[in-house]
């Protein structure tokens, strides 16, 4: 407004230069519409959220895994443990006292630890070095425990840093030692225990050159502060005496073997005795800072140390008789395949989240440009320019885009710390770079030319143009390829892009075709339906035949969610079948109770202590003999020279053998022969025939015939009636089932007890208060134990994170595209409402007219859902997945996958039910509003 001497209120008009705008173009859109940029920034807020999300806890749980896998391994395989001969007898003594006093030893391993390359860290407090003896010591007094009166065995270490380690119980430690002859030794409370020493006692050893023995003193019990780790764990023997065995002469004799603890000034003790004394460096890995990544270079490092360059240094640091060994590098290998399998499972779900949220931010910006056609026609018109209307619509998206990008980034971060930030950032770039160009492209698209006011946009008048036809024919032929290349190819090969992607590819081609078929039955349905009184049947399958939100975009993230949904369930429900698979091998039952030792038979009141035990339903008996002699049969199978016999009831144990499907059998096969009676028939030996069913090796190897043997259970003959891949007692070993009741010398060994709300504790109570010489191994327990990997734990989280990701994504999708038709449906009903059609024709109107598409998509995603785990199955390893196991432990026929029911039909039943709810919902708010604003003259909708 001109000021009152009418010059110019702007002063940039005044100078000549045009006035600025009244309102920058962003920010009055933004204000024009607040809700629907608030949900457009939430949307983009979610999604970056679980993007970078996805790296995150990938990388968290892969390296939770590799330490779990480290740290929970045995120390004696997980440890360095570099090793050097004694110095050579021809040194002077004085020389050979130097080459390894605790000073000389101590500056070797802080060389030693230099040459070491990252990321193999060493943890020194529970590290070691020393002289120690490779070959064990006998003792020689005679007060020592002599079980089979063989002498008992120690081996000579000294240990460094002893004190911080231990806790005195009796006595001192160790200090000094007197060279060659003596030398102070403390021991650990369970050595001391079992070899009947206490302070003050003396044992004495072998010395090299036979002049009188080597003595030592026990001056110290000690208890070991941390008995698991390396410090003491790397050779159990320290800590923990054994008591083995030896055979000779054809007996079975036993003896002690135990470790002595000397100080480390007492290496000259132990270069006197006979066991072949070595220098020792043990290094305990350090695994605080190691991760994931870090594991083809651990590989490396593991490698050379073995037996490459680093192993060279080290020979040049110690002396060239010097070695290293660990067994580091078989765990690391292991862990590799587990991730291998598990990685390739995990990006198939990755992929097809990725690709539903794609599809909805193109759908999102889809919607806007449909919403905002008029006003952007309305600009190309007054002569917009493309590249003027697409950076105004870029800066719009950009201005919500980015901030929520980096917020929901930041989320991620905070919720997942410890793990990589780049592919965070990439995965959150992508969104955002997806999120901002929607709008602009699609808008840019659609008015590359001005268009005409007016005109239709259903399928009817908008018939797909040539370049379109072409586009579609080329996707299509791609990706058909790309799935029969993979068919062809397998599915095998790690990190494979195009195995991760054939949910997409799959879900494509359905899209594709199903696009272009679908208005087809509905125009069939259409010419019977015109015969019907009413219109309304008639009218919803015209406009379902051509609504425009029938495209091959909202098709396609609806048959990517479904299938990936289906995959996911599908997987999950694959791995509790196989870790319940797994259990019940080991076990046989719900519970079995067997004895510490072979042939422990039962005691009626173990049976009757079990038949009470709470949730315990049914229960069998069986006697088990390992190890029976098996005759030359047929001559076929001779490696197979022993098998496993047992004696069941029939009754009770082919019920057993029907629940859990492990070979079951009418009971008639094992029909009793009458013990000490008459027989069905006897061998040539007078012995009588028992009917036997066999596994098919043991099978093979007798053949029809009946054939003696003989066992503890007495001396009879078999025939085998029938042939069982596995029975309960055995799942999976060889075996001969007979009747129990027809072996000479009968005694049950193993209980197998049913129920599935068993009470493990109050089993397991029952078992020992009875008898101590019987332990309890329960399905439960097992099953549990199966599940021990951050990995595995990891990789169900994702899947389940995926299945509720891809069903939140599926639904917006729907919603997406029944908003971009919903001004539409609701003129359409407001003028029909003017002819007479009522509210309840309405509903049923937008209903069927709903319910082709959502038919449509709930029966394509099943299809695609099962033709999707049809193509993956051959090359996912459910094994690795279910069981913290390397392959080998079993071989499953459950761990394979296989399409579930229940997760094919539930999504997609959701989807026709959303569907139908969303179109009920829209009837009745157009209902309670009116039709008053949708029928203004003048109105282009």
């Amino acid at each position: 407004m001109p000021r009152k001497d009418g010059r110019p209120a702007d002063p940039a008009v005044r100078r000549g230069r045009p006035a600025r705008a009244v309102a920058p173009w962003v920010r009055t859109r933004l204000r024009t519409a607040p809700g629907t940029a608030g949900a457009f920034a939430l949307l983009v807020l979610v999604t970056a959220f679980l993007a970078a999300a996805l790296p995150r806890t990938v990388d968290r749980y892969e390296t939770e895994g590799l330490r779990h896998d480290i740290v929970t391994a045995r120390p004696s395989t997980t440890v360095l443990d570099i090793t050097a001969a004694q110095p050579t007898g021809d040194l002077p003594p004085e020389t050979r006292a130097d080459m390894v006093t605790p000073e000389h030893l101590a500056r070797k391993r802080a060389e030693l630890r230099e040459l070491l390359p990252a990321p193999l860290r060493v943890d020194l407090t529970q590290s070691a070095h020393g002289v120690r003896t490779t070959k064990r010591v006998a003792g020689l007094d005679s007060w020592l425990p002599k079980p089979s009166g063989l002498p008992p065995e120690f081996t000579l270490t000294t240990v460094p840093e002893l004190d911080r380690h231990t806790t005195v119980r009796e006595g001192r430690l160790p200090t000094g030692a007197e060279p060659g002859r003596t030398s102070e030794v403390a021991v650990t409370a369970e050595t001391a225990k079992s070899l009947r020493l206490k302070v003050g006692s003396v044992v004495h050893v072998p010395e090299l050159f036979a002049k009188q023995p080597l003595a030592l003193t026990v001056v110290g019990i000690v208890e070991p502060r941390l008995p698991q780790g390396s410090y003491w764990s790397a050779d159990t023997l320290l800590r923990t005496p054994v008591l083995a065995s030896k055979v000779t002469g054809g007996g079975t004799y036993f003896y002690w073997q135990a470790g002595l603890l000397l100080p480390p000034a007492a290496t000259t003790t132990i270069l006197a005795s006979t066991g072949e004394p070595e220098v020792y460096w043990r290094f305990a890995p350090d695994v605080s800072e190691l991760t994931a990544q870090d594991e083809a270079r651990l590989t490396a490092v593991l490698a050379s140390v073995a037996a490459g360059p680093d192993l060279v240094r080290i020979k040049e640091t110690v002396g060239g008789t010097a070695s290293a060994a660990t067994g580091l590098d078989e765990i690391v290998e292991a862990y590799d395949g587990m991730r291998t399998a598990i990685t390739q499972v995990v990006t198939v779900a990755a992929f097809g989240i990725g690709a539903v949220a794609a599809v909805v931010l193109a759908m999102t910006g889809g919607l806007f440009a449909a919403r905002r056609a008029a006003e952007l026609a309305l600009l190309r018109s007054r002569g917009g320019s493309l590249a003027g209307i697409g950076v105004r619509l870029l800066g719009e998206t950009a201005v919500l885009a980015l901030p929520a990008t980096a917020l929901g980034l930041l989320l991620a971060v905070l919720a997942f710390p410890g793990a990589r930030f780049l592919p965070a950032l990439a995965a959150a770039g992508t969104v955002a770079l997806l999120a901002a160009l929607a709008l602009p492209l699609r808008a840019l698209y659609l008015h590359r030319k001005p268009l005409a006011h007016g005109g239709r946009e259903d399928l009817v008048d908008a018939r797909p143009s040539r370049g379109r036809t072409v586009a579609e024919l080329t996707v299509l032929v791609l990706a058909v390829g790309a799935v029969v290349a993979l068919r062809r190819r397998g599915t095998g090969g790690a990190g494979d892009h195009l195995v991760s992607s054939a949910p997409v590819l799959v879900a494509l081609i359905a899209a594709l075709v199903l696009v272009r078929l679908y208005p087809l039955p509905l125009r069939w349905a259409a010419r019977p339906a015109r015969l019907l009184r009413g219109a309304v049947g008639f009218l919803s399958l015209a406009r379902a035949g051509r609504s425009s939100a029938t495209g091959a975009l909202p098709l396609l993230a609806l048959l990517v969610a479904l299938t990936t949904a289906a995959f996911g369930g599908s997987v999950l429900a694959g791995v509790s079948e196989a870790r319940d698979r797994a259990a019940l091998l080991e076990t046989g039952a719900d519970a079995r109770v067997t004895g510490n030792a072979d042939l422990v038979p039962l005691t009626d009141g173990l049976r009757t202590a079990v038949r009470r035990t709470a949730g315990v339903t049914d229960m069998t008996a069986a006697q088990v003999e390992y190890g029976v002699a098996l005759p030359d049969g047929t001559g076929r199978r001779p490696e197979l020279e022993t098998t496993a016999l047992v004696g069941v009831d029939p009754e009770s144990y082919t019920r057993l053998a029907g629940r859990t499907g492990f070979g079951p059998f009418p009971p008639g096969l094992l029909k009793s022969t009458g013990t000490g009676g008459t027989s069905t028939g006897t061998a040539a030996g007078g012995k009588p025939v028992l009917p036997a069913i066999a596994s098919p090796a043991v099978a093979e190897r007798l053949g029809t015939e009946p054939r003696e043997l003989e066992a503890a259970a007495g001396e009879f003959a078999v025939r085998v009636v029938a042939v069982r891949t596995g029975t309960p007692a055995l799942p999976e070993q060889d075996f001969l089932l007979v009747n129990g009741a027809d072996l000479p010398r009968g005694e049950d060994t193993v209980l197998l007890a049913s129920g599935p709300a068993l009470d493990g504790a109050a089993l397991r109570k029952a078992v020992t208060a009875d008898s101590p010489d019987f332990a309890v191994v329960l399905r439960a327990e097992r099953r549990a134990a199966y599940v021990d990997s951050p990995m595995q734990e990891g990789a169900e989280r994702i899947y389940v994170a995926a299945i509720g990701a891809g069903a939140g994504y599926a639904v917006l999708s729907l919603l997406l595209s029944l908003m971009q038709s919903a001004p539409e449906r609701a003129t359409l009903l407001a003028r029909l409402r003017t002819m007479g059609l009522t509210r309840r024709q309405g509903r049923r109107l937008l209903g069927l007219e709903a319910l082709p598409q959502a038919l449509l998509a709930a029966g394509g995603g099943m299809l695609v859902g099962w033709a999707t785990i049809l193509l993956l199955a051959p090359g996912v390893d459910l094994v690795r997945l279910s069981l913290a196991a390397p392959p080998g432990i079993a071989t499953l026929d459950a761990a394979a996958l296989r399409a579930d029911a229940w997760s094919l039909v539930l999504p997609a039943v959701g989807v026709v039910v959303l569907a139908a709810l969303a179109a009920g919902l829209q009837a009745w708010w157009s209902a309670r509003t009116g039709s008053i604003k949708e029928l203004r003259a003048g109105d282009g909708r």
